[in-house]
C-alpha cells in the first residue's frame, strides 16, 4: 500500500501532461442518449446541465487528477464508464482508482497526517463526519459552494434532493461531504422457504408462533437454529439458518461499529444517533462537542453487559448455525456467499450486494427463479433485548465525496466537477440501475423504480418508506474515526480465535479506546488539534455509579431471550407502501 501511495503522490507531482479530448455537446448528446436513460430529467435539461459542465470545465481542459473509492458495483460503475463520459464531455481525464475500505481509510488518513495530495478527492463514508468536522483537514463545502468554489458548483445540483446530507453534516450545521451512494444492514431471508406450509407448521409446533421475520433476536436465534438443526436440507442441499463471517481483518470491526452493538440495544436512545451514548458505546453529553469516555467506569458502554451481550451472540450464531468456513470469511466473501443458496437468512446484510443477488441464473445465483424473480427479500433487521424504543434500528452507509484541503485549489475544482457529475441528476437515474445504492429522492421515486421494484427484493419499497431515517451512519460522538476503528477488529478478532471470552476482549476494547481518547485529549488542549472539541474523558467511577442509570450504560437483565416476535412480510410492506 505504500508503494501504492507513493507512486500515486509522485504522479500527482508530476501532472503528466495530457491531450484532452474533444468536449463538445456532441458528446454530452452522444452520452446523453446512448447512456443516460432513463433519467429524472427531461433530454433538453440534460443538455443544459452537460452545457453547464462544459463551460465549468473550460480551464482545467487537459487535467488529469485522481480520485479513490471502494470496490462495489456503483464505484465500479463510476470508474469504467462516467470517468470516460466526463472526459469527452469536459476534456478532464479521471483515474478513478478502486482499493478495499480500510485501504481508503488508510488513504485519507495518510492524506490527513502527511498533508502530501495523494488523492484529489475520495469516496469517504460519512463515518468520518465527526473527524471531519473536528479537524477541519476536509473541505467545508457549504463554504466551498458560496467562496471559492461557486464557480464550479452546478446549479442544478439540488441538494434537497439528496437523502443522505443529514449524515454528513457536521455539529457547526455545515456540510463536508456530498453523498455519491447510500445503502442499509437490512435482514435477508429466503421467502420461498418462510412460505412454505410444512415448515411454518413445523416452525409454529415447535416454537409456538409464526415463521415470519424476526422483530427481535429471540425469533432470530429460533429460525436460525430450526432451518440448521431441524429443516437441515431442502432439495438435496445441505442448509444452514444463518450467515456471517469473522475473519481477523478490518472489515471485521465495521461490523460491529456498524451498528451491530445498536441493534443489541447497546446505545441510548436519539436519532440519527443515541445521546448521550452511540452505537460505538462513546459517551458525549447532549449540547456538548467533547466525548467523555466509552468504558462503563467514565459513563460509556462499550464494555457493557449490552455490548458483551451483541459480541457473545456474534460468535455463538456464527459457530453454531453459519456454513463451515464463515468464520474465516470476510466481508466481501460473506454477502456474495448467499448467492449459493443454502442460507436461510442474514441478520445484517448490506443492500449495496442488491445488485449481485439479482443477477440470473446462469451467472451463478442460486436465489432468484428461471424467470430472474428473487426468491428472496429484505427487511428492518430485528433488535435485541436492550433495544429501546427510540433507538436507531441499524446502519446506512453513505459514501461521500470528500476534498482534504491539502489538495491544490486547481485539482480541488476539477475533482469537485467529477464529483458532482457521479450524482448529476442527468446520470443518477441510470447509475442507480446499475449499483443500486439510492442518494436522490428523485431517483427512487422514479417511474423506472416502480416498474422493476417487484425484482429487487423490497429494496425500493423500504427507500420510499419513512422508515428509512431510521438506518443511521456513526455519528459526531466519534472524534478521530481512522484512529479509533482501526482499535475493534483486532479485539474482537480475539473473540472469534479463541484468545479472550467477549467480556475480557470488550473490557480491552473500551480500554484502548480511552487511552487513544485521552491522546487526542492532550493534543487538544495542547494545540487545539480538534478545534476544542475533542475528548474531555470522565475520571473513572466504580461501574455500579454508571449502570442502570438514567442516561447511563445499561444494566445487564435477568433475561436476555425474551419470547421470539415476527411480523408478516407482506402485512410489512403494506405498511411501508401506506
Amino acid at each position: 500500500m505504500r508503494r501504492l501511495l507513493m507512486a500515486t503522490a509522485a504522479a500527482v507531482a508530476l501532472n503528466i501532461a495530457y491531450t484532452p479530448a474533444f468536449a463538445d455537446m456532441a458528446a454530452a448528446e452522444k452520452w446523453i442518449n446512448d447512456e443516460f436513460q432513463p433519467s429524472s430529467l427531461s433530454v433538453d435539461e440534460q443538455k443544459k446541465e452537460m452545457e453547464w459542465f462544459i463551460n465549468a470545465a473550460k480551464p482545467f481542459a487537459g487535467m488529469e487528477i485522481n480520485v479513490l473509492s471502494e470496490g462495489i458495483p456503483t464505484h465500479d460503475y463510476e470508474s469504467k464508464v462516467l470517468t470516460k463520459a466526463f472526459e469527452e464531455i469536459t476534456g478532464i481525464k479521471v483515474n478513478h482508482q478502486i482499493l478495499g475500505e480500510g485501504e481508503v481509510v488508510q488513504a485519507v488518513q495518510t492524506q490527513m497526517q502527511t498533508g502530501r495530495n495523494l488523492y484529489d478527492a475520495y469516496v469517504n463514508d460519512s463515518d468520518l463526519i465527526g473527524t471531519h468536522s473536528r479537524l477541519q483537514l476536509a473541505v467545508n463545502l457549504t463554504d466551498w459552494m458560496a467562496g471559492e468554489g461557486k464557480d464550479v458548483t452546478n446549479p442544478m445540483l439540488d441538494l434537497e434532493d439528496f437523502m443522505g446530507t443529514s449524515f454528513t453534516t457536521g455539529p457547526d450545521g455545515d456540510l463536508y461531504q456530498l453523498p455519491d451512494q447510500q445503502f442499509a444492514n437490512l435482514y435477508w431471508f429466503r421467502k420461498d422457504w418462510f412460505d412454505r406450509e410444512d415448515l411454518k407448521a413445523q416452525f409454529k409446533e415447535k416454537y409456538g408462533y409464526e415463521l415470519g421475520v424476526p422483530v427481535n433476536w429471540s425469533a432470530y436465534e429460533d429460525i436460525a437454529e430450526f432451518f440448521s438443526e431441524d429443516v437441515k436440507e431442502i432439495d438435496g442441499v445441505t442448509i444452514y439458518g444463518h450467515m456471517d463471517y469473522g475473519k481477523r481483518a478490518p472489515d471485521l470491526g465495521w461490523r460491529m461499529t456498524d451498528a451491530w452493538l445498536s441493534m443489541a440495544g447497546t446505545g441510548s436512545p436519539g436519532e440519527p444517533n443515541g445521546v448521550p451514548i452511540d452505537e460505538w458505546g462513546i459517551r458525549m453529553e447532549e449540547g456538548s462537542c467533547n466525548p467523555a469516555g466509552a468504558s462503563v467506569s467514565r459513563g460509556g458502554a462499550t464494555n457493557g453487559p449490552a455490548a458483551v451481550y451483541a459480541i457473545r451472540k456474534w460468535d455463538e450464531w456464527l459457530r453454531k448455525y453459519a456454513p463451515p468456513g464463515a468464520a474465516d470469511y470476510d466481508f466481501y466473501q460473506s454477502l456474495p456467499a448467499l448467492a449459493q443458496g443454502n442460507v436461510a437468512q442474514q441478520i445484517f446484510w448490506y443492500t449495496a450486494f442488491t445488485a449481485d443477488m439479482v443477477k440470473p441464473k446462469a451467472d451463478g445465483n442460486n436465489t432468484v427463479d428461471d424467470a430472474g424473480k428473487p426468491l428472496w427479500r429484505m427487511a428492518p433487521s430485528p433488535h435485541g433485548p436492550y433495544w429501546k424504543e427510540g433507538q436507531k434500528v441499524g446502519y446506512q452507509d453513505v459514501g461521500s465525496w470528500t476534498i482534504l484541503k491539502s489538495t491544490p485549489t486547481d485539482r480541488a475544482k476539477a475533482a469537485w466537477l467529477y464529483a458532482q457529475f457521479a450524482v448529476s441528476k442527468t446520470v443518477d437515474v441510470k447509475k442507480s440501475h446499475v449499483g443500486l445504492t439510492f442518494i436522490r429522492d428523485s431517483t427512487v421515486n422514479h417511474e423506472s423504480f416502480s416498474e422493476r421494484a417487484d425484482n429487487l427484493g423490497g429494496l425500493v419499497e423500504f427507500y420510499r418508506s419513512p422508515d428509512r431515517v431510521r438506518w443511521s451512519p456513526t455519528g459526531i460522538n466519534v472524534p478521530d474515526y481512522p484512529k479509533l476503528a482501526q482499535i475493534w477488529w483486532q479485539q474482537i478478532g480475539d473473540v472469534n480465535s479463541g484468545a479472550f471470552t467477549p467480556q475480557q476482549a470488550m473490557d480491552r476494547l473500551a480500554e484502548e479506546m480511552d487511552i487513544t481518547m485521552a491522546r487526542m485529549q492532550r493534543a487538544d488542549e495542547a494545540g487545539n488539534v480538534y478545534g476544542g472539541c475533542g475528548p474531555r474523558l470522565n475520571e473513572p467511577k466504580d461501574p455500579s455509579e454508571w449502570l442502570g442509570k438514567p442516561d447511563g450504560p445499561k444494566a445487564k437483565l435477568e433475561n436476555e431471550k425474551p419470547q421470539g416476535e415476527t411480523v408478516n412480510y407482506d402485512e410489512l410492506v403494506a405498511r411501508w407502501n401506506q
